[in-house]
Parts: C-alpha cells; structure tokens; sequence
C-alpha cells in the first residue's frame, strides 16, 4: 500500500531530477502536505541568508532557490515514485 506526499527535489547534471533531502538512511525525507515541503525550503533559504550576513557564503548562492516540490507516492519500504516513474 502507498500513501501520498511531498518530496522537495533538484535538478542535477547526471542523474536529472532527484530528491534533495535525504534521511539518515539514505530514503528521501517526504512531508506530509506540500504546505511542510514549502516550509522545509524556507527554513533552507533563511539558513543560507543568515550564512551570507554572516559572510559565510556568496550574495548569489544565498539568494538562489533550485528546489521544486513534487507529489510522490511513499511506499511501505520507504521508496518513493514520482509521476514520471522515477523510483527512489
């Protein structure tokens, strides 16, 4: 059986589009609505901010968002499988 949720993604080179977040065991982090994947995003963007006023990172890289959030089904093993069939 697979339940619906969010996993926030990210355009690679290599493998295309793959989750972002990952847990301690390799599984990607899924939230339960999209509005806890939006949060996720935002919690990572005010975190490079802060790194920035910091001088810890670059204005750019701060200010650049490249995570998307996409609908996913989650299944018992932890995997997830996206619309375009990707397993993960």
């Amino acid at each position: 059986m697979n339940n619906r949720a969010f996993c926030i993604y990210i355009n690679t080179l290599c493998d295309g589009s793959i989750p972002a977040v990952r847990d301690a065991h390799d599984k990607p982090c899924v939230f339960k609505t999209e509005l806890d994947a939006q949060r996720e995003i935002a919690d990572n963007i005010i975190t490079r901010l802060r790194e920035f006023v910091a001088g810890e990172r670059e204005f750019e890289d701060a200010m650049t968002v490249e995570e998307y959030i996409v609908p996913v089904d989650v299944y018992s093993d932890g995997s997830i499988v996206d619309a375009d069939g990707n397993h993960f």
